[in-house]
């Protein structure tokens, strides 16, 4: 097995680990809507069930389960592929695409176990809060950004090299 499939599996497997477990923990020892103070007017851990995606978008939607399953499954796919046309020395693609594919895959858990997804982690400045979310979510976001950054350097390596 390659290295970069070694380091996306590592990473994927770790992510989803560690956000399958908060979500356990939270769901056993606390009540939903109860709120446990970290860091007062800044940061809680408040137990919330999500049933859209991002915000709440399309919480209402009747279709919202095979909907949000379906788009995940082909995220997931995407990624896949994605990965497998990867250079060996694109470590840092796939250290991106592993935290997108382990968020994809930690809420898609969610959904398909519960209908779902799990939230807890709240930031907040006195009463303006951030929408709750997870371990999953910061997984995708951190994957995101560090796969912008790592587009643009791949840009300017290719403008180096030249045609």
């Amino acid at each position: 097995m390659s290295f970069k499939y070694i380091v996306f599996s590592a990473i994927a497997v770790l992510v989803i680990i560690i956000d399958q477990l908060t979500k356990l923990y939270i769901d056993r020892v606390m009540d939903l809507h109860s709120s446990i103070t970290v860091i007062e007017n800044f940061f809680n851990i408040t137990y919330m069930r999500n049933k859209g995606a991002a915000f709440s978008f399309l919480s209402n939607f009747s279709y919202r389960i095979p909907f949000f399953i379906l788009v995940s499954v082909v995220a997931i796919l995407v990624i896949l592929s994605v990965v497998y046309r990867l250079r060996q020395d694109q470590k840092f693609a796939v250290v991106s695409l592993a935290l997108i594919f382990a968020g994809a895959l930690g809420n898609l858990i969610d959904r398909v176990r519960l209908g779902e997804v799990i939230d807890f982690l709240d930031v907040h400045w006195y009463r303006h809060h951030w929408p709750a979310f997870n371990v999953a979510d910061s997984a995708i976001c951190v994957g995101v950004f560090l796969l912008a950054v790592d587009m643009y350097l791949e840009e300017r390596r290719q403008k180096k090299q030249g045609p």
